[in-house]
């Protein structure tokens, strides 16, 4: 079977996360700027190889002190690691409406772990211009602290200011290559 590639389509895409700030919200955060390829078997994404990557000096909270905290190197340290990766090693479906469960490598701050990511495939259609895409939402949760990201505060009460837990969620749109 012939492969095909996959490009992504910014424009219709995002990569946000969620952690708690003092358990009792959520901040959300995003990035910016990021890339993600796909070769299939045919149209097969059960076959991909994907791969995803972000650059960490894009990561954005809408608060100019708070991202430029993440920024440092009590978290991301930009400077010295300007991306962040996903490999996909493995894929598992979960029922025949289109979920499937997504193994990989995560390489944050130079630390690599596997995670298992929660996939909706969304379909494949051909759009209005000819091109032929194809849709994805994405979940899953880390511990922050596996990666490295171990800052952290105390409340008066002993809780925690961020939360270990980082909550991913992430729309991908691709689109295929001729």
């Amino acid at each position: 079977m012939p492969t095909t590639k996959w490009v992504l389509d910014p424009t219709h895409s995002e990569v946000q996360f969620k952690v708690k700030h003092l358990m009792i919200t959520n901040t959300t955060g995003e990035f910016t700027k990021y890339d993600v390829s796909a070769e299939t078997e045919g149209e097969d994404f059960t076959t991909a190889k994907v791969s995803f990557t972000a650059d960490t000096a894009s990561v954005t909270t809408s608060n100019e002190q708070r991202d430029g905290h993440l920024k440092s190197a009590d978290f991301f340290d930009v400077e010295k690691y300007p991306t962040l990766s996903f490999t996909a090693t493995k894929y598992e479906n979960v029922d025949n409406d289109g979920s499937y469960e997504l193994y990989g490598d995560l390489t944050i701050k130079g630390v690599t772990k596997p995670v298992k990511l929660d996939v909706e495939f969304g379909g494949i259609i051909k759009d209005p211009w000819g091109n032929t895409r194809a849709g994805f939402t994405i979940s899953g949760k880390i511990n922050r602290k596996d990666f490295g990201l171990v800052w952290n505060a105390l409340t008066e009460t002993g809780g925690m200011v961020v939360s270990e837990d980082v909550r991913i969620h992430v729309t991908i749109e691709l689109i295929k290559q001729a």
